[in-house]
């Protein structure tokens, strides 16, 4: 009877280090996925790394204070074959005059991919006056073999910049992309109509 007791009690013991495990790999995934949002607002919020602003549109006067804007371009994943380049490598553009810039990404691997791109803007400090209106940053891009895409980047430097003495050195921003692969099957990149 007493071994009998013991086992249902060990019983119940290992089905609750079963559930909790269980459990904790659940909310382990569950963070995996919301782990791209969860920073992208709290980048979005603090202008953490350089990141950007988001802006519906642009002032209705620029200012007088000049900035050139770079850009930059990279693939972040050796799974994603494309190749990806701003047509344009720098603009002059006045502090709240909004401009549009193009970057190209194409696929030169035979089977089809879908990569992201993050972003980021340096010097750092004054990514918190870089406002963008459209951008293709955080959505899956899917481009086929052989297949290229031009993606548009509607941006502004917010006139507050002139008002903050400790970017008065400012007088070049750099935004820069980088794409990595998304979606993945066993670590390697998934393969849709692949070409022989």
């Amino acid at each position: 009877m007493r071994a009998y007791v013991n086992n249902a009690a060990s019983g119940r013991a290992n089905a609750r280090v079963a559930f909790a495990a269980a459990a904790v790999v659940v909310a382990m995934i569950g963070l995996a996925y919301a782990s791209v949002p969860l920073y992208r607002l709290f980048c979005q919020v603090t202008g953490f790394g350089g990141t950007t602003q988001r802006a519906e549109r642009a002032p209705e006067r620029a200012g007088e204070r000049a900035m050139r804007v770079r850009f930059d371009a990279t693939v972040a994943s050796r799974d994603l074959p494309w190749r990806f380049q701003p047509l344009e490598r720098a603009v002059d553009v006045k502090v709240g005059e909004e401009r549009m810039i193009h970057y190209r990404a194409t696929n030169v691997g035979n089977f089809t991919s879908t990569g992201t791109a993050t972003f980021n803007v340096t010097p750092v400090k004054a990514g918190i006056y870089f406002q963008k209106i459209q951008c293709f940053c955080f959505s899956e891009q899917t481009l086929g073999p052989g297949e290229s895409r031009d993606m548009a980047v509607s941006f502004f430097v917010d006139p507050d910049i002139v008002k903050d003495r400790g970017l008065d050195d400012v007088g070049e921003i750099t935004l820069s992309y980088s794409f990595f692969r998304h979606g993945t099957n066993g670590g390697k990149a998934i393969r849709t109509g692949a070409v022989d």
